[in-house]
């Protein structure tokens, strides 16, 4: 099969989405780990359009980039206005990358409407603008936009384009579905067709995801004829997003068998995705194909039953190869299967009864209210309580919360916790911003003596849903609450009629899970 080349715009494109917007040092760190994970090309913004996509070239050059082919975007030359003296192309070449790719127009409707000039002089901006970069030395990838609506308008004048920039030395021809609203087939029936009318010219294909077709219209452009194919980490970019390349790899590689990336460098995609979202700030998609928290999740028991028989039977590919993981979801709608799954991955065999008895507990739970799928840690502890010999490291005496407002001080909260330690009885109470915080802080303060573990644990999210908001206050609610020490984090549930209680459980397990997974508690005891 024929090799497949990556040209990842994560730093350009994918910085076009709405709520995404990277400093210049994450770019740099984004440039380097797409560098190491053995993307081919990668660009890395418009050096002419803003103070730190210049800064950002003039540090990229220092960067040890591997064979990672560093490009830098612009468009082709103004009307009426000579290559050498275009500010655009020289801010291009300042740039220094040995790969600069420039965008220009090839539907007719957009050179009259958009740039105002005639499609003689667009054919002669696109030609003139790319052997001006290739006489700089440069290698020069021609970005057709909007070449797939164009083609349906006018396919001689779109061809027309093309030929403009492959005589005039183009390395590489990439068609744009810039509007995103082709559909697989018509994809690979004009590419194949340019393919067919073209067929010296290297060929990329470039998509966006408005119609929700951006990778399969990518795996068409390949089938057709494309050997580049641009897109961005988790398909960040304008409006819906670009084509993903996260999704894209592995179906080219796994299920097309081309040869894009050696095996060891696949099992690093899971790894790159979530980076790349954990610098720019957004939530990695926990439902994102191959690389997703939940991708390789099985919740239904007959799924889980299967899987630990045969894990192919419910699963497309092992999850190894994309540096995944499978796991089994813990829910109302669980079976014994969902249990031992969890079970055998913490090291635990349990017999026929222990499976019973936390699947029954579950079950009675969820119907109160609580929900497990997203509070692993929660289920986690009901196993680690069967093991011989558990004792739990405290136990709730009582506890008392206060919240007034007071003339002169204002919103006062002030929780006060009595525990059981072994044979002694500690009571301590604390102030917070409200009063789950102070009742977390009353029940950290009466373990750290007997705990010192516990000082690194911190609160970092608390959720609370109402789950039956017709019964108005009297209606139950669920509370999720996620703490963390150092890189470990986890998430623990709680649910009741009264949100103080609810809070209550959640803490007291986080706490009581904390000790066991920073290896504290555990058989003997406190």
């Amino acid at each position: 099969m024929v090799p497949i080349l990556l040209y990842d715009t994560t730093l350009r494109d994918g910085t076009q989405r709405e709520d995404l917007s990277l400093s210049l040092e994450d770019k740099l760190t984004i440039a380097k780990r797409l560098a190491d994970f053995g993307m081919h090309y990668i660009e890395c913004g418009w050096p002419g359009s803003n103070p730190k996509d210049a800064a950002f070239f003039a540090r990229a050059a220092r960067l040890n980039l591997g064979g990672a082919r560093l490009a830098a975007f612009g468009s082709t030359r103004r009307k009426d206005t000579r290559c050498e003296r275009d500010a655009n192309l020289q801010a291009l070449l300042a740039a220094g990358t040995p790969v600069v790719t420039l965008v220009g127009k090839s539907w007719d409707y957009h050179v009259r409407a958009v740039l105002a000039t005639t499609p003689v002089e667009n054919l002669a901006m696109i030609g003139d603008s790319v052997a001006w970069m290739k006489q700089q030395g440069r290698e020069v990838v021609f970005d057709a936009e909007h070449f797939y609506d164009g083609f349906l308008a006018h396919p001689e004048y779109a061809l027309a384009t093309l030929q403009a920039a492959a005589d005039a030395g183009a390395d590489w021809i990439t068609l744009c579905e810039t509007n995103g609203g082709k559909l697989p087939w018509q994809v690979e029936e004009i590419t194949r067709e340019v393919a067919r009318r073209l067929p010296d010219i290297k060929l990329g294909v470039h998509c966006h995801n408005d119609s929700g077709c951006a990778v399969a219209n990518s795996l068409a452009a390949v089938r057709a004829g494309c050997s580049l194919v641009q897109g961005t980490v988790n398909g960040y970019g304008e409006r819906v997003g670009n084509a993903d390349l996260v999704t894209i790899l592995p179906n080219l590689q796994l299920k097309m068998d081309h040869a894009v990336l050696p095996a060891e460098r696949l099992r690093e995609l899971t790894a790159l995705s979530r980076f790349v979202a954990e610098v720019a700030n957004l939530k990695h998609d926990d439902h994102h194909p191959y690389t997703g928290h939940s991708a390789f999740a099985h919740k239904g028991g007959i799924h889980v039953a299967a899987i630990l028989k045969h894990a192919d039977t419910y699963q497309h590919i092992d999850p190894a190869l994309v540096g995944n993981e499978m796991r089994s979801v813990i829910s109302e709608l669980s079976g014994r299967g969902n249990i031992q799954f969890q079970a055998r991955a913490m090291g635990l065999e349990l017999d026929r009864d222990g499976v019973q008895k936390v699947l029954a507990q579950i079950k009675h739970l969820e119907h109160e209210g609580f929900t497990f799928e997203a509070a692993e840690a929660s289920v986690e502890l009901m196993l680690h309580r069967l093991r011989p010999g558990y004792q739990r490291p405290f136990e709730l005496v009582d506890y008392f919360v206060i919240t007034e407002h007071r003339h002169g001080r204002g919103l006062l909260a002030e929780g006060m916790v009595k525990v059981k330690l072994g044979g002694e009885v500690k009571f301590t109470a604390a102030e917070g911003n409200g009063p789950v915080n102070a009742l977390a802080t009353a029940l950290q303060s009466a373990l750290v003596e007997a705990y010192p573990v516990l000082r690194t644990v911190r609160l970092t999210d608390y959720k609370v849903r109402i789950l039956n908001s017709a019964s108005g206050t009297a209606a139950a609610t669920r509370v999720l609450i996620d703490f963390q020490s150092g890189a470990e984090a986890w998430t623990t549930v709680g649910a009741s009629t009264n949100i103080i209680e609810a809070s209550w459980r959640a803490l007291a397990d986080s706490m009581e899970y904390a000790l066991i997974r920073l290896g504290t508690a555990g058989a003997g005891g406190a």
